[in-house]
């Protein structure tokens, strides 16, 4: 069983996944741009610091508060199938494991309903 994130381990982060990580960065698809663009950059969620495409362990999370311990995904067509279920499902239990919180997002609700995305994530610090 793995140690909790903390700063102590850099928080899981996975240096050799980097270049992976900055390739994601410059080909992100137009929900997950949107998402970063309008609602998770520059502190606009609640004055939380959101990072983009970060490695942890042996997967690249779409977003990623570390104060809050929490992960953002935007799940694209890819992860209708049921094996993209299933790995999804792992990587989720994985990161519950070291003490993150997964909230996944599907690109239609990013692109058409921007104030349920920013109610949900809010929602979720409130409760947290």
């Amino acid at each position: 069983m793995l140690p909790k994130a903390s700063k102590a381990n850099n928080f899981h982060y996975n240096k050799k996944l980097k270049t992976f990580a900055d390739r994601n960065k410059k080909s992100m698809p137009m929900s997950a741009f949107y998402m970063w663009k309008f609602i998770l950059s520059s502190r606009q969620m609640l004055g939380y610091q959101f990072r983009r495409e970060r490695p942890i362990l042996n997967y690249i999370v779409g977003f990623v508060c570390l104060e809050l311990m929490l992960v953002i995904e935007v799940d694209g067509i890819s992860h209708l199938t049921e094996e993209a279920y299933a790995k999804d499902r792992l990587r989720d239990d994985t990161l519950k494991g070291i003490g993150f919180t997964v909230l996944r997002f599907s690109p239609l609700l990013v692109l058409k309903d921007r104030p349920s995305v920013d109610e949900i994530i809010a929602g979720w610090k409130m409760r947290w």
